[in-house]
């Protein structure tokens, strides 16, 4: 137990005199934290443009509506009937009808061809349902619109939704491009921190060769560059983020403002809770990984002489 003890006093001490040595040299460890926090922030903040445009896409409510044209005969009584059939449905969200007289009224007043259609034997236009699938268009529409194509008094089912799917597919192409900047941002990333920790023990030689002199290991020697290492990602994680919210928070006018114009209450959502502890762990994680790389490759060749 007391070896236990002893062993995490050790850890504890490392882990602050870093950070004590971190603070030593302010201008220099803010320049490496301020380069690890862009490089960290570029990727997040893709992936909350990203996040948004996915969440403006599944507002869009009506991008999934679509009309269904009842035969010519069919009366208004079974054209309510077929509404409320079609309404019922358990992936059908509300369904409205267009009475054929009033689509006529509605049509002579707008359209400027009142003479021409007044010259007409009777009514053209067909009833018609607009109808709104519960999934919206995140779902899948077709089945909703086949299901709609096989009653009787359907004549024609009119759906246009493929510029959706187009979205989609570029919201995945995009999503795919973020994962690999952030792949080569956090190599990015390691590389920024071993290079770091290679001055550092080029700056430290003398001392560490006092210590293996003495017989300190190389995991002795090792662990104050780690937690160097730990401190430089996790500080850089943390600049990361106040990054991005102080980006986001400079466009959120703009984007309101344009958001009403086009009658949206849509709001840009910031980075999730979740999303923030990978950031920083990420953060820390890398910065022990470039720590790691560089002690393990740079401790070897100080030896005493």
């Amino acid at each position: 137990m007391d070896s236990l003890r002893h062993y995490l006093t050790l850890h504890r001490q490392n882990l602050l005199d870093a950070l004590r040595r971190l603070a030593s040299q302010p201008f220099a460890s803010s320049l490496t934290v301020l380069v690890i926090a862009i490089a960290l922030a570029l990727p997040a903040g893709l992936r909350v443009l990203v996040n948004n445009a996915g969440a403006l896409n599944d507002s869009w409510q009506g991008a999934a509506d679509f009309a269904v044209y009842l035969k010519i005969d069919v009366s208004t009584e079974n054209a309510a009937r077929v509404a409320r059939a079609i309404g019922g449905r358990p992936d059908v969200a509300n369904v409205t009808l267009i009475d054929r007289a009033k689509a006529l009224e509605e049509f002579r007043a707008k359209s400027g061809f009142g003479e021409a259609l007044d010259a007409l034997d009777g009514n053209p236009l067909p009833h018609t349902l607009v109808v709104r699938p519960k999934s919206g268009a995140a779902g899948d529409v077709e089945a909703v619109a086949a299901a709609v194509r096989a009653i009787p008094e359907t004549d024609l089912v009119q759906l246009d939704t493929a510029w959706v799917t187009r979205l989609r597919a570029m919201l995945a192409l995009a999503g795919r491009m973020v994962d690999l900047a952030t792949v080569l941002l956090a190599i990015a990333v390691t590389i920024v921190v071993g290079n770091t920790i290679r001055l550092e023990i080029n700056s430290r030689s003398v001392e560490i060769e006092v210590v293996k002199l003495v017989g300190g290991s190389d995991g002795f020697i090792r662990r104050p560059f780690l937690y160097l290492g730990f401190w430089y990602g996790l500080a850089g994680a943390g600049a990361a983020a106040v990054i991005v919210a102080a980006a986001l928070l400079a466009l959120e006018p703009p984007v309101r403002a344009v958001a009403t114009l086009y009658g949206s209450g849509f709001q840009l959502a910031g980075l999730p809770l979740r999303e923030i502890v990978l950031l920083v762990v990420g953060g820390a994680v890398l910065g022990w990984a470039g720590a790691w790389l560089a002690t393990a490759r740079h401790l070897k060749a100080i030896e005493p002489k």
